[in-house]
């Protein structure tokens, strides 16, 4: 088998796809060019033209109380008497009302709205900077980098004013060493409830009693935590919710006339407690204000706004506490926060309102003219029309300031206007392309999939060539690609690699393109005839065949936003129907009923099988959709209850029987592998394989349903228990982790399930084969032992031994014998544990109540392979089928999309809010130190359904062989003794055709997968102005180019995992029939 070539060419094919990928998103998702300049106590004067150090007048405060609770939302904060029943969320900090009634003139309280994505760092960011975030820097709140923008921890520590910290360490990693003093405490493990709240209270108010600060910041997470790992509608956020409001009162007791208290939320969470997206849950949470003296001129009105963004926040907290806004801040002033024009002289104090806005108009303008000299992306009819508005502004303002009269209420407003015409043109800005790389990755994409689509069609002719390798495309694109980086070094003085890689990927296409006009006619046709180098080219007519339409026409799809929506749905719909479409066309061409009768009766036992098989289908994608999330576009969805752990259940009872029913799931799941492969007699062998699957299996199993019973547990059941329940909780599911990786490994190093009885006596040599007279260790029956006997190999490997055997020289060193149990499924057995194995350790990352949803998943897989193969066995049975191992499009694309279906039935959707976070805490309950193990462990959980069917392609190979019957495929592969069934034995026999069907298998799937990212592509590019870019078609992109680049990566295990198997099998008839090896 030439495994070398089908690794290298499917390698090639994969870092094809990559690098288009890489393109495109480069182009797509840039980040918004930063002004690395710091406003001065010298730039942003007092109002007018005179000079002065604007540092040194009087602050309105001299002290300032960040107080930041984290993913406080505002239905968190109000508070609302007449209502009797209050939900555990629900008026829970009182505090803030009885501030509110008792003290107008000191408090407010507003919403605070957050600028998507709602993560902890972009929102930390967006209201220290005052800068608006992009797309990709949702990326980074994993790895959280320094922000090198001015903001306003470096504004206070450069006039001196010292900024103490306590709570969330993410402030430590954005702001090095920029605090007079820094208590952080580790913030990833959302399971953590109280250690950074506990650990801010025991230094916070020793704090704000001593002298040594000016600014205090404190984060706290536990309101976070508990959304995330309870829901806001759970016991343990009332619990979280009151303790913040005795915090808000002991805080509020301290405060000094002098000082500010900020309160805010960073961002909000969904009904799920989730955040990240831009629902207006996630998007709005709080923000009030108070201070013991007046800081309002009146009481609250309704010229007052409802909303504040948070960028707001920066140039009002600058300005009060005489500090210069932040260099790059958009902001706006919150007006109700400085007194009127006129008014300065009052209780209030400090700056005016339109002395505010005239800083913060001029602050604004300059950081537009030098943004629009440096990033040249402003359109200039918008930047010229800002710039005559504050000209225009600028003047009437300094004539208003000369003469010394009151300002116009029309000169505040056009202020106001200008400052959110500024916000709202970066923001459509900032999210800007770079159309050069899109459609270089574009096209990139389009040949690739040519490429991969040429690939599975010429399988036979490229298995053939004696060039076709990895080497040649390998070197071409080195060549290329150093070419490239030489002439930008030359032009430019500097090296892009995105280009250079371009270069490469395009050269080793060309390359290809031109090894395929190359073959000659004959390597390109089937059955031997030959064809005319048109009719090649014709090829391209196969994409035209209804099991290939349906993935187009949903690719076509992908450019409608309701369709992504409402895709989880769909997608089943389309599955069912394409498998519906296999018994449809079988009957069509008179194969699923035959009307002569059928002597063997093997045609009706294979139908009954197929139509069997395609009412578990039915059964399992319908009850699969039982376990589908809700996006926020829904509506009155609800998400499959289900998809929370069981720790957030209240009811008893219903918690045992969800556990008892994940059990059962788990249960079943373990038996229906060990039952195939011990059907299939691949268990009798004490090889490192068949030790896996008697063993390590069930105590991974074992392991599993303890970890769940742990899990979920109350905290405060057991509390004699609880240092062995925490024991408990991090040992298990390391265990587990552990026996994965040690059946994996077994798997791989001995994947042979192959059991051999050793010869005893010549005198059991005879010209027919001898039964056998014992039974396996399985404990199957001797009959079922005799169907897992391969007659055909019986025999040739018997004539071999008899033929070269030297008088009695086999009895002497007593060879083993020929009854060979489990050899008709040496690959599959181990791909099938293999899967397994994995399947379970799937589950591990996810909540309990998806143990019955992976036992859909190995139901639907089965019955989809059983299916195939009985339209495989129909098709040779009546002299249809086409020979060799071609796998139909047809079984290949109802694979991948299953692959999406059961993205979906396992509780995910193409939007950031759905990631489940808490799989990066499996066996790791207080956190971890980096951030590569948790990004896998949630990757690992996002792609389940990628992985799983990735690994399992190679199945769709291997299964028609595994099921065939005799006589299914005449003659055509083995000969003269063709009746008989050999399964498995027939790949060996035809090694070209073995690694031809490999090629043609992985190259259609890599296919359909690769046409799914170009449609998201296509999407993303032509609909990059749509109102829904961000919130549908940016996250469908990057959700189909990660589950792509899973999906090709696993599937090139799964390949070599078979190639391992070949090679294993080879030694094995080398040790057994030196002759008979090739």
């Amino acid at each position: 088998m030439k495994g070398t070539r089908v690794l290298s060419l499917l390698l090639w094919l994969c870092l094809m796809y990559f690098v288009g990928i890489y393109l495109f998103v480069g182009g797509f998702l840039l980040v918004r060019m930063e002004v690395n300049r710091t406003s001065t106590c010298g730039d942003i004067l007092e109002p007018g033209d005179g000079s002065g150090d604007f540092c040194g007048s009087q602050p309105r405060f001299r002290r300032a109380v960040l107080i930041i609770i984290d993913a406080l939302k505002i239905d968190f904060a109000r508070f609302d008497p007449s209502n009797t029943a209050p939900r555990p969320y629900e008026n829970k900090i009182p505090v803030l009302e009885e501030t509110l009634s008792s003290r107008p003139l000191q408090s407010r309280l507003y919403t605070f709205r957050a600028d998507p994505p709602t993560t902890t760092m972009q929102r930390i960011k967006g209201f220290t900077t005052g800068s608006l975030p992009t797309f990709v820097d949702v990326g980074n709140n994993f790895a959280s980098s320094a922000i090198l923008e001015d903001n306003l921890i470096q504004q206070f520590g450069k006039t001196g004013k010292r900024v103490v910290f306590m709570g969330d360490d993410t402030w430590e990693s954005l702001f090095p060493k920029k605090f007079h003093r820094s208590l952080p405490f580790p913030s990833f493990n959302v399971k953590d409830l109280h250690t950074v709240d506990n650990g801010i209270l025991q230094h916070l108010y020793t704090t704000m009693m001593g002298d040594d600060w000016d600014v205090l910041v404190a984060h706290f997470l536990g309101v976070d935590h508990c959304g995330h790992r309870f829901g806001p509608d759970h016991p343990a956020m009332a619990d979280k919710l009151t303790q913040m409001d005795s915090v808000i009162r002991s805080v509020i007791d301290r405060l000094q006339n002098d000082t500010l208290l900020v309160l805010m939320g960073d961002h909000g969470m969904t009904d799920t407690g989730d955040h990240g997206g831009e629902s207006q849950k996630e998007t709005d949470a709080t923000l009030f204000l108070y201070s013991p003296s007046p800081i309002f001129p009146a009481p609250l009105s309704q010229t007052e706004p409802d909303v504040v963004p948070q960028t707001d926040l920066v140039p009002t907290l600058a300005l009060l506490l005489g500090v210069p806004i932040p260099y790059s801040s958009v902001g706006q002033v919150l007006l109700p926060l400085f007194s009127p024009h006129g008014q300065t002289g009052s209780a209030v104090g400090g700056l005016s309102q339109l002395e505010a806005l005239w800083i913060n108009a001029k602050q604004v303008n300059r950081f537009l003219e030098t943004y629009s000299s440096m990033a040249k992306d402003i359109p200039p009819e918008s930047l010229s029309q800002l710039q005559q508005e504050f000209s225009r502004l600028s003047s009437e303002y300094l004539l208003t300031a000369r003469e010394s009269r009151l300002p116009s209420s029309h000169l505040v407003s056009a202020l106001q206007a200008y400052l959110t015409s500024v916000r709202d043109i970066c923001r459509a800005t900032w999210a800007r392309f770079n159309p050069v790389k899109m459609a270089a990755g574009l096209v990139l994409l389009a040949s690739v999939c040519l490429v991969c689509f040429l690939m599975s069609e010429l399988s036979p002719a490229l298995m053939r060539e004696k060039t076709a390798g990895l080497l040649a495309p390998l070197v071409v694109a080195l060549a290329v690609g150093a070419c490239a980086a030489a002439a930008q070094l030359l032009t430019r003085g500097y090296v892009e690699t995105a280009w250079c890689l371009a270069a490469g990927a395009f050269s080793s296409e060309i390359l290809f393109f031109w090894r395929v006009c190359r073959l000659s006619p004959p390597a390109v046709t089937k059955n031997g005839a030959k064809a005319s180098k048109l009719s090649r080219w014709l090829v391209l007519r196969r994409l035209l065949t209804p099991p290939l339409m349906v993935p187009l026409l949903r690719c076509a799809s992908l450019l409608s936003d309701s369709y992504v929506i409402a895709e989880g749905r769909v997608i089943t719909f389309l599955v069912l129907s394409l498998v519906i479409y296999i018994p449809i066309h079988l009957n069509w061409n008179g194969l699923l009923l035959p009307p002569s009768p059928d002597p063997l009766k093997s045609a009706g036992k294979e139908s009954g099988i197929l139509l069997a098989c395609l009412g578990v289908l039915i059964g399992s994608m319908y009850l699969s959709l039982s376990f589908h999330g809700c996006r926020e576009e829904q509506g009155f969805c609800q998400p499959s209850p289900f998809l929370s752990p069981l720790s957030r259940l209240q009811d008893s009872q219903l918690k045992n029987l969800y556990y008892i029913l994940s059990v059962i799931s788990l249960g079943v799941f373990a038996y229906l592998l060990r039952h195939c492969l011990c059907h299939y007699g691949n268990l009798n062998s004490s090889g490192g394989a068949v030790f896996t699957a008697r063993w390590i299996l069930p105590l991974l199993s074992v392991c599993l349903a303890l970890h769940w019973a742990v899990s979920a547990t109350p905290e405060d059941s057991f509390r004699k228990l609880s240092e062995l329940i925490r024991l408990a909780q991090l040992a298990l599911p390391r265990a587990a982790f552990c026996l994965l990786g040690l059946g994996l490994c077994l798997i791989w190093l001995d994947p042979l399930t192959v059991f051999v009885k050793a010869r005893a006596t010549s005198s059991s040599r005879s010209s027919a084969p001898a039964l056998p007279r014992y039974r396996a260790s399985t404990g199957i029956s001797p009959q079922a032992e005799l169907r897992h006997l391969i007659p055909q190999i019986y025999h040739r490997m018997r004539r071999s031994l008899e033929d070269g055997e030297l008088s009695g020289g086999i009895e002497a060193d007593n060879r083993p014998t020929v009854e060979a149990y489990g050899l008709g499924t040496v690959y599959s057995a181990p791909v099938l544990l293999f899967w397994g194995m994995l399947g379970v350790g799937l589950l591990l990352l996810h909540p309990e109540g998806m143990a019955l949803s992976f036992l859909l998943l190995l139901l639907e897989m089965g019955a989809l392979l059983h299916i195939h193969a009985s339209s495989v066995n129909l098709s040779g049975a009546h002299g249809a089928s086409t020979g060799g191992f071609t796998v139909p499009w047809a079984p290949i694309v109802v694979w991948s999309l299953a692959a999406t279906q059961f993205f979906h039935a396992t509780g995910h959707l193409p939007t950031f809010p759905s990631i489940q976070w808490g799989a990066a805490f499996v066996g790791f309950p207080d956190g971890h130190t980096g951030t590569f193990l948790p990004a896998l462990l949630v990757s690992l959980n996002t792609f389940a359904s990628h992985i799983l069917f990735a690994v399992g392609c190679p199945l769709l190979l291997l299964w028609p062989l595994v099921r065939e019957v005799r006589g299914s495929r005449g003659g055509r592969a083995c000969g003269e003794e063709g009746e008989d069934a050999v399964m498995e034995m027939r790949l060996r026999e035809n090694p070209e055709q073995f690694s031809s069907a490999l090629l043609q298998l992985s190259a259609r799937y890599l296919f359909i997968h690769g046409v799914q990212v170009f449609s998201s592509v296509c999407a993303a590019a032509i609909l990059r102005r749509h109102l829904m870019v961000w919130k549908v078609f940016a996250p469908k992109l990057m959700f189909e180019a990660l589950g792509f680049l899973v999906s090709s990566t696993v599937l090139l295990i799964g390949v070599t995992l078979v190639l391992r198997v070949d090679m294993a099998v080879s030694r094995w008839f080398k040790r057994l029939i030196p002759d008979a090896a090739r």
